[in-house]
């Protein structure tokens, strides 16, 4: 038990699903070290009956709002921990942009992680397009995508969050404060 209590683990059952509305509900909240970053709350919660998911994460002292950039040039550049919260846009140029919405979860992974999320995504589409252009296209970004997860390709990953729960914890990685996008205003 003294684990448990290191890592500080509450669970509550009984709560409501917001999409089946059944008592099925498992909130889940676990504070953690991450090195390097710090404290860190990991929330979720889980719907057994439907299995509906959603997680966050955040930091336990407050942070300014963050970019971080990072080169991917080898292989082992794949084990660099990543923590991403649900606010945050990843950018993976020339690849995909996932930007947060309701559905954004929040997690502590890696980069081969991130990269193992957007294959499969990339996966899905390749799988489900109804043109061969869209298919062939699909394909291309997967063979980049190994190619980056080989070391045989080097590729820039950025995560920009206004809430700054996000990091890439590398001496490589380039952290700057995020700038709030000005909008024009035509008069």
């Amino acid at each position: 038990m003294p684990e448990q209590e290191e890592n500080k683990i509450k669970e509550e059952t009984v709560n409501v699903c917001p999409l089946c509305r059944q008592k099925t509900l498992t909130l889940m909240e676990r504070e953690m070290e991450v090195p390097y970053f710090g404290n860190v709350f990991i929330f979720s919660m889980t719907c057994s009956n439907c299995k509906y998911h959603k997680s966050d994460v955040e930091s336990v002292e407050q942070k300014e709002p963050c970019k971080y950039s990072f080169e991917i040039s080898s292989q082992d550049d794949m084990k660099v921990r990543v923590v991403k919260s649900s606010e945050a846009t990843v950018k993976i140029p020339h690849i995909t942009t996932i930007t947060p919405g309701p559905a954004s979860q929040g997690f502590v992974t890696n980069i081969e992680g991130i990269l193992s999320r957007v294959k499969y995504q990339i996966e899905t589409l390749r799988d489900t397009a109804e043109d061969d252009e869209d298919r062939k296209k699909a394909k291309n970004l997967l063979k980049k995508l190994l190619d980056m997860m080989w070391g045989k390709e080097k590729q820039k990953i950025i995560i920009e969050d206004p809430s700054g729960n996000s990091a890439i914890i590398s001496d490589k990685a380039v952290k700057e404060p995020l700038k709030a996008n000005k909008v024009k205003v035509e008069k």
